[in-house]
């Protein structure tokens, strides 16, 4: 079954695989590594074999869940679903056929719309073309800081209805962003007790290139000891833009 998520920008997540590795600094403080660990001792069956175990290395095993891609079909209702909240569905070890295959009930179930977001976006421009894009799909990637700006770019060449920016955790100022071909914006703090901190000069500047630009633009959180210890207020405002449903 989808679980009901906390996370302001979607309703519902899926995870037909769990288990991830760290790539990226902004992975340092990874809240599926520290959730994992918690199902894991509450008896979550996901988390409980070999494949998931979660070792003191720098992720947790990679595991694909066959009869999680059922799930979408039993669901009443239209949803947002994010998808792979506890995982990377472009992982290396994630093969293009089981990628295919989660495309499939993504099209097979045209009411819900699926967000999907990744860190290891250089494997995009290598399988754009190898898979069936629905129009329900929206594929985004992360961009903690300048550094991985070409995260951007190869997103580009997705032929995704909906191409958006997690700009959370957001590390440092992404100045000059060009956001040609964005459909989508988040940003956000990190939360936990080594959060680090989220100067509000970057959210702005990445807030009004969005206001330029005619993007939504949603803030989720400034972060903190805990996810909502900053709240969402950013100049006033509350900042909870989001592109049309393809459901709606």
């Amino acid at each position: 079954m989808a679980a009901n998520s906390a996370i302001e920008w979607t309703e519902v997540t899926w995870n037909p695989t769990t288990g991830c590795d760290r790539i990226t600094p902004g992975c340092d403080n990874c809240y599926a590594l520290a959730l994992s660990k918690r199902l894991k001792a509450m008896g979550a069956a996901k988390y409980q074999n070999d494949g998931n175990l979660v070792t003191s290395g720098p992720g947790f095993g990679l595991t694909l869940h066959e009869p999680a891609l059922a799930q979408p079909y039993g669901w009443r209702g239209r949803r947002t679903v994010f998808v792979n909240s506890m995982s990377d569905l472009f992982h290396a070890r994630v093969p293009l056929d089981f990628v295919r295959r989660v495309f499939d009930v993504i099209a097979d179930t045209p009411q819900h719309t699926y967000q999907v977001l990744t860190k290891r976006s250089s494997r995009l421009p290598k399988v754009a073309d190898k898979l069936d894009w629905p129009p329900n799909l929206w594929m985004g990637v992360s961009v903690e800081d300048a550094d991985h700006l070409y995260r951007v770019d190869d997103l580009r060449v997705v032929p995704a209805a909906v191409r958006f920016l997690s700009c959370e955790p957001l590390l440092g100022p992404l100045s000059g962003i060009d956001l040609n071909g964005i459909g989508w914006v988040i940003t956000g703090g990190e939360s936990g007790p080594h959060a680090r901190p989220l100067e509000i000069d970057w959210v702005r500047e990445i807030r009004d290139a969005c206001t330029e630009g005619g993007i939504p633009f949603f803030h989720k959180q400034w972060g903190g000891r805990t996810p909502k210890a900053g709240g969402r207020m950013l100049d006033g405002v509350v900042w909870g833009e989001m592109p049309k449903l393809a459901s709606a």
